[in-house]
């Protein structure tokens, strides 16, 4: 079967109406789950979400075997998105504790929202498929982790936004040269993503050197945003 990267151009209608109706979404499922619902119902929320993150993720999977596209350079959950998708599976299963919910937290959100800002489906075989798998799935590990933290008591501590950092360059640290033994490019850590990304500062391997910075700076403005403190 012919696939390819479909990107999707940012700030072009198609772009626009995704994002529009993707972050909607979820403002809806958590504002009608904040005022209309009790804990334990909220609870029920939550596993369905996760086991819908799961249906998807098992589709995703079966679709790329079946039509001979799955492979360990490519298909495997180690790029920041399919990392916090299998926590997000998880959460049908067991409550996650407090390290992995705020790697969770930050790397969900932040990855999930960078997805959305410069979009590149892999894979795409032009199906309706393909397509609501991105968002949907992208549109989740942003969800899931505000609304643990919104509704069922989740929290993030001081200095979680540093510990989170470290997490990941020690996820880097063994991706790296997994990236040149398997010859993959997960995480774009052996070579940029073929997007319009402002945050891609020079070749490689500086622009990693760049991201260090601003990813650290993202987490710790997410920890601002979310707990209104300053450390």
């Amino acid at each position: 079967m012919e696939t390819q990267n479909y990107i999707i151009e940012f700030m072009s209608d198609e772009w626009i109406r995704n994002t529009i109706i993707s972050f909607f979404s979820i403002l809806i499922i958590l504002f009608i789950s904040n005022n209309f619902f009790n804990k334990e119902q909220k609870l029920k929320i939550v596993k369905i979400l996760s086991l819908l993150m799961i249906i998807m993720t098992v589709t995703d999977h079966s679709r790329n075997i079946m039509n001979g596209l799955w492979n360990v350079s490519e298909n495997l959950p180690l790029q920041l998105c399919g990392l916090t998708n299998l926590i997000a599976c998880s959460v049908l299963f067991t409550k996650l504790n407090k390290r992995v919910f705020e790697f969770f937290y930050y790397a969900g959100i932040i990855g999930g929202i960078q997805a959305f800002l410069t979009p590149q489906i892999n894979n795409f075989d032009g199906t309706n498929f393909e397509y609501i798998s991105y968002h949907s799935s992208h549109g989740g590990i942003i969800l899931i982790p505000i609304f643990l933290y919104l509704n069922l008591n989740h929290a993030i501590t001081k200095f979680s936004w540093f510990r989170v950092w470290i997490y990941l360059n020690i996820i880097i640290a063994f991706i790296i040269p997994l990236n040149f033994q398997i010859d993959s490019n997960y995480m774009y850590l052996a070579s940029p993503p073929n997007v319009d990304n402002p945050l891609l500062i020079g070749e490689w391997p500086y622009y990693i050197f760049f991201w260090e910075i601003i990813m650290i700076l993202f987490t710790y403005t997410l920890y601002v945003v979310s707990t209104k403190k300053f450390v």
